[in-house]
C-alpha cells in the first residue's frame, strides 16, 4: 500500500531566494535539433529577463593549446558534434560568450587561448579574475599533463590571489581513449600532483574540484552541470523542492534540464546515476526531434517546445521517464517506476504546483526582501500544514 499525497506550497515558500543575474535570450542553434530552433523569453518574463551582461557570472575556459576548451564550449552550448570539433582552429584570442538559456542558466563563457602569458603586463587581471565566478582549467589526460599542471598552479594562484571567491575546476579531458584503469590512476596523479603544488606554494587553503571528462560521451555535460550548479544561488530552494515533489509523486530520480544545453541546474538530494542521466538527456533529443517534426504546423511560427510538451517513455525494465515543459528553456524529467503510475492524475497535480513554485522564483528578483522563516543553511523550512489530502492506492 503506498500513500500519495497532493503537493500544496504556499507563495511565500521562496521569498528568501534573490537573483540579481539578468540577460537576454538565447539564440543558439542545436546538433540534432532544427537549425532555427531556439528561444525567446517566455510569457511573463518581460519585465524578469532584462539586459545586463556584466552582471551575469563569469566562467573562464583555460588549459594549454589543444587541450579541447573551445571543443568543450562548442559542443555543450552551440551543440556541435564532437566529430566537427576536429576541424576547429586553434583559439589565438580571448573569445566571449554570452550564455542566456534561463533565469537559472546565465553566464558567460571567456574561452582563453593556451599561449596567454601571466606575466604580460598587457593584460587587466584584476578585470578578468576579478568578476569571475569559476574557473575550469583543462588537461589532456593523453598527453604529458607536466606543463598543464605547472600552468594550472600558476594560473589558481594569481586567481585566488585577485578573487579568493573564485570556484575551481579541474578538467581531466579526452579521457575516452583511455581504459577505466588508466583514467581513475590520471586523475589520482593529477589531483595528488596540483595538490602538493599548491601546498608548496603555501596556498593549501585552495580547493580544487577534478572531473573526468569527454566530448564523446554525457561526461562533459555532467561536469559543466556541477560546475553551473555552483553559481546559481537558488539551488537550495530548487532542490528542496525537488525533494518534496519526489516525496509526494513516487518519483525516483527528477532532473530540472536546460533544455538547449542538456545541462541540469538542479537535481533531488539523491546521488546522480550517470546512466540515468544519460537516459533523461537522451529523451530530451527525442521529444525535441518528435516535437518538431509532428507537433508544429507549418504555418504556425512557434518553438517546438511549449507548455503543452510532455512525454512518457516506458522502459522493458519496469522503469518509466516522465518529461513535463517547466517553461520554454527548463524541462523536469523524472525516473520512477511503472507501478507507481497508476495515479498520473496527482503527479500532474503535483508537477502544476512544482512549476508554480518556480514561476514564484523567477518573481522574486523583482520583489522586496519580506524576513521568511530559513534553517541554518538557508533553505526554506518546510511547514507540515504545505502537503495535505492524503490518497492511498
Amino acid at each position: 500500500m503506498y500513500t500519495w499525497k497532493i503537493l500544496q506550497i504556499p507563495s511565500f515558500f521562496f521569498q528568501s531566494y534573490q537573483d540579481d543575474e539578468e540577460g537576454v535570450p538565447f539564440d543558439g542553434t542545436a546538433g540534432s535539433f532544427p537549425k532555427d530552433f531556439g528561444y525567446g523569453p517566455f510569457d511573463g518574463d518581460h519585465d524578469i529577463l532584462s539586459s545586463s551582461a556584466d552582471q551575469k557570472p563569469r566562467i573562464l575556459l583555460m588549459g594549454l593549446r589543444r587541450s579541447g576548451k573551445s571543443s568543450i564550449q562548442k559542443v555543450v552550448f552551440h551543440k556541435m558534434s564532437p566529430n566537427e570539433t576536429l576541424f576547429l582552429e586553434s583559439t589565438n584570442k580571448i573569445v566571449k560568450d554570452d550564455i542566456n538559456n534561463s533565469s537559472f542558466v546565465q553566464f558567460q563563457i571567456w574561452d582563453f587561448p593556451g599561449q596567454i602569458d601571466f606575466f604580460d603586463s598587457s593584460f587587466d587581471y584584476d578585470m578578468i579574475f576579478g568578476g569571475c565566478g569559476a574557473l575550469i582549467f583543462v588537461i589532456d589526460a593523453q598527453d604529458d599533463y607536466i606543463e598543464a599542471l605547472n600552468k594550472l598552479n600558476l594560473t589558481v594562484t594569481k586567481a585566488y590571489k585577485i578573487n579568493p571567491n573564485i570556484k575551481f575546476e579541474v578538467f581531466i579531458h579526452k579521457v575516452d581513449g583511455l581504459g577505466d584503469d588508466f583514467k581513475m590512476e590520471s586523475q589520482r596523479d593529477i589531483h595528488q600532483r596540483a595538490t602538493d603544488d599548491l601546498n608548496d606554494s603555501g596556498y593549501d587553503q585552495i580547493h580544487l574540484s577534478f572531473h573526468l571528462t569527454s566530448i564523446y560521451d554525457h561526461s562533459i555535460f555532467e561536469a559543466f552541470s556541477k560546475v553551473v550548479q555552483k553559481l546559481i544561488p537558488q539551488l537550495p530552494a530548487l532542490e528542496n523542492l525537488l525533494n518534496i515533489l519526489n516525496t509526494n509523486s513516487a518519483i525516483e530520480k527528477s532532473f530540472l534540464f536546460d533544455v538547449v544545453s542538456k545541462i541540469y541546474i538542479a537535481t533531488d538530494s539523491t546521488p546522480v546515476d550517470m546512466q540515468s542521466y544519460e537516459l533523461c538527456c537522451d529523451m530530451i533529443d527525442v521529444v525535441i526531434d518528435i516535437s518538431w517534426i509532428y507537433g508544429v504546423k507549418e504555418e504556425q511560427d512557434s518553438a517546438a517546445f511549449d507548455e503543452q510538451s510532455s512525454s512518457l517513455i516506458k522502459l522493458n525494465n519496469g522503469t518509466v521517464l516522465y518529461l513535463r515543459e517547466v517553461n520554454k528553456f527548463l524541462a523536469l524529467v523524472c525516473i520512477l517506476r511503472e507501478d507507481n503510475c497508476d495515479n498520473k492524475g496527482i503527479i500532474d497535480y503535483n508537477f502544476l504546483c512544482f512549476r508554480e513554485a518556480i514561476q514564484q522564483v523567477f518573481e522574486l528578483r523583482n520583489k522586496s526582501p519580506v524576513s521568511p522563516m530559513t534553517n541554518s543553511i538557508g533553505s526554506p523550512i518546510i511547514n507540515g500544514n504545505n502537503i495535505h489530502d492524503e490518497h492511498s492506492t
